[in-house]
């Protein structure tokens, strides 16, 4: 491994984020098109309609966990953790957080949302053992 490979599933989640802030705006200007809202509704989050609420809790979803994800990352880094395993972990908890986005802003069933969130969940959980493993190896 060159050591940059870890970076690569930080830079797809990345561009998840953008992606999500894209949609958001597409569907906000697609709602005060057809007049179903005032653009200064936006302003203030009043009354934000589901069509837009969804997407704007999505990309408040990529700033919780996924910080825990990304420091990770960067100690995997630091500590030349930054093997197949952590690799294969990283880009795992990536797929999930596109599946759990994917679900969010489309269907939004918590049926398929919420074991999409907990597989991100315990992959990240693994991934921060693989690191205090690896650490305490060192």
């Amino acid at each position: 491994m060159t050591g940059f490979e870890i970076f690569w599933p930080m830079v797809a989640h990345a561009a998840l984020v953008f992606a999500l802030y894209v949609l958001l705006s597409a569907r906000r200007v697609s709602l005060v098109r057809a007049g179903k809202v005032e653009a200064s509704q936006f302003r203030e989050n009043r009354h934000e309609p589901a069509e837009s609420l969804v997407v704007r809790n999505s990309i408040a979803n990529q700033f919780e966990l996924p910080v825990l994800f990304h420091v990770c990352c960067v100690l995997f880094y630091i500590t030349e953790a930054d093997n197949l395993v952590s690799l294969g972990l990283a880009w795992l908890f990536v797929v999930l957080r596109y599946v759990h986005a994917a679900v969010h802003v489309t269907g939004n069933r918590l049926r398929y949302r919420r074991p999409s969130f907990i597989a991100g969940f315990v992959t990240l959980l693994v991934m921060w053992i693989w690191l205090s493993v690896w650490m305490a190896m060192s």
